[in-house]
Formats: C-alpha cells, structure tokens, sequence
C-alpha cells in the first residue's frame, strides 16, 4: 500500500514471496522445508531426536537474536537507522541556516541567500529518484545519507527564510511537526489507528488532486493572475477566491495527508519486517519517514505563516 511513498514501492514491503529473490533465498530467510525422513537405525534416530532437542533447549535458553545476528530486518534497527539519518539532515539544516543568514541572526530579508535552499531541494529531488530507481537491484546507505544531507540545507535554508519573515516560526513548525509524528506514532503502535486499502484510495485520490492545483497554483503565481493574490497564491489568505481562508483550510487537509503517510510508512515497515527483507532495507525505511516528515515540516511551516499573515 505504499501508493503515496515511492520509497515503498519496492517489492521488499509489498511481496512477501520476494524474499525469495533476495541473497540467500529461502535458506537465508529461514523458508527451506525440513527434509523427509529417511530410514535409519532406532539408535540412529533417537540420537537425531535427543541432538535435535538439545538445540531446541539451546534457542529458546539464548537471547532473541537481533538484525544483525540474522541478518534480516526489523523494526528496532529501523529506527537506529532512521535516527542516523535525521541526525545528518539535522547537523547540515545548521549548516544551510547559517549559510543562508550569511553567519548573523539580524540578517534583513533583502540580504539573505537562497542558494543553500535551490542547492538542497535539487540535489535532493536527484538523489531521491536514484535512489528509488536503483533500490530494487542495491541498496545504497551511502547515496541515503548524501539525501539526508541535501535535505537538511534545503531544511535549513528555508527555515532560516521563514524565521526572517516570522520571528519564531521555526520553533512553532518544528513542536507541531514532533506533536504530529509522535501522535501518530502512538496510535499506530496501540493498534487504534491502521492503513486500509478503502482509505488508501482515497488518499491517492486527495494526493493527486493537491498536486494538481499545486501546479495550476504555480502557474498562475508566475503569471501574476489576480486569483493568485498573495505570497503563496491561492493558498494565500488574501486570495480572492470567495473570501475563504483556503491556505490554512488546505493547509490543514494536507497536513492530515501526511499523517496518514506516516501511517503508511510504519505499516510498510512492519510488512518488510514480516516478509523478511534483508537487514539493509532498514535504510529504505529510513528514507521513506524522512521524505514523509520533511513535507509534513513543510506544510506545516506554510500553514504557520498563512495564519500569521502572508506578507
């Protein structure tokens, strides 16, 4: 179900016959069926029997073996890794605020560079595709923390734009974004909230139609069409679109958006777990919450500043 996340479209969290296919086949997931007996001495056999069972006591006296004993993945390493990952764009998201504030916090709007901003989401949206379209042959850790760099000067650099224009912004995005993430993850983990493939269509069916006015919402700013008022267009409060608040009201319907995505990317998460992917899938899973959290951070910065005035 991993319709909104392409990092997921990997048939590791889809297939749970593409075990199969991975290094090792079904001997390194555990899959091969035990051999049929075959005739032996009654001396034979209860040696078998006794050896059988003494490794049996073995496994279940041992600690539970982890990722890396088996090799395989799991939820746990999952996260380790998802919090390598968000340290990186964390430490780089210092490095494009102070680029972009030019190394003072009392840089006037005029003089601040976006360069750390276009530099990040560039080479960001590249590194995205290539590693989406060259996981299903290899995974690359390498090419997922060069993202998350990227990632982190586009975070910063936007964040330091914003702050400029609202003082305390950043603070206020950054609570509501841990706010939504932890909720979200709460729920999950009880049990009291799931994906399901009814409300996974119509999450498409949303996403593709906020994509869509996205870019007639480009256009028209870049035409400078009257119905297109304000700093972010017809998100903008100052639209004139039937003097209705469509930024925030928006804003708040794609911020539900992304949480469900989140939704989705624990739920695929769990399924790669269950279909036995290989330990190094863990850094997909990485990549695929990161996507989803720095849009939510996005979007939610966006609402902040339309509800605080867009000027």
């Amino acid at each position: 179900m991993a319709l909104n996340n392409p990092a997921f479209s990997n048939p590791a969290f889809q297939d749970p016959k593409a075990v199969q296919t991975y290094p090792g086949g079904r001997q390194a997931a555990s899959l091969t069926p035990p051999p049929a007996p075959t005739q032996s001495s009654t001396a034979q056999r209860a040696g078998t029997d006794a050896a059988a069972q003494a490794h049996l006591e073995g496994m279940y006296a041992a600690p539970p073996a982890g990722a890396i004993e088996t090799g395989r993945m799991s939820v746990e390493d999952t996260v380790w890794k998802t919090v390598g990952l968000f340290a990186v764009l964390v430490a780089f998201a210092a490095v494009g605020w102070v680029w972009t504030l030019g190394g003072t916090s009392t840089t006037a709007p005029g003089q601040i560079s976006i360069l750390p901003w276009i530099l990040g989401a560039l080479g960001g949206f590249v590194l995205s595709l290539v590693v989406i379209f060259t996981s299903r042959k290899k995974i690359r850790p390498a090419l997922i923390f060069a993202y998350a760099a990227f990632e982190g000067l586009f975070v910063g650099g936007i964040s330091a734009f914003f702050e400029v224009q609202w003082e305390g912004i950043v603070l206020q995005a950054t609570l509501a974004t841990l706010s939504v993430v932890g909720v979200t993850l709460a729920l999950f983990a009880s049990g009291k909230i799931r994906a399901s493939k009814r409300a996974t269509k119509i999450f498409l069916i949303a996403m593709v139609g906020y994509l869509v006015f996205s870019l007639i919402n480009i256009v028209l700013m870049m035409f400078n069409a009257p119905i297109a008022g304000g700093a972010f267009g017809m998100l903008s409060n100052e639209s004139p679109l039937f003097g209705i608040p469509w930024g925030v009201l928006i804003g708040v319907f794609v911020v539900i958006m992304a949480a469900y995505s989140l939704v989705l990317d624990f739920d695929n998460i769990q399924q790669g777990v269950r279909n036995g992917a290989p330990r190094q899938y863990g850094w997909l899973g990485g990549f695929g919450i990161m996507v989803t959290v720095v849009w939510l951070y996005v979007e939610i910065l966006r609402i902040i500043a339309i509800a605080r005035g867009d000027n």
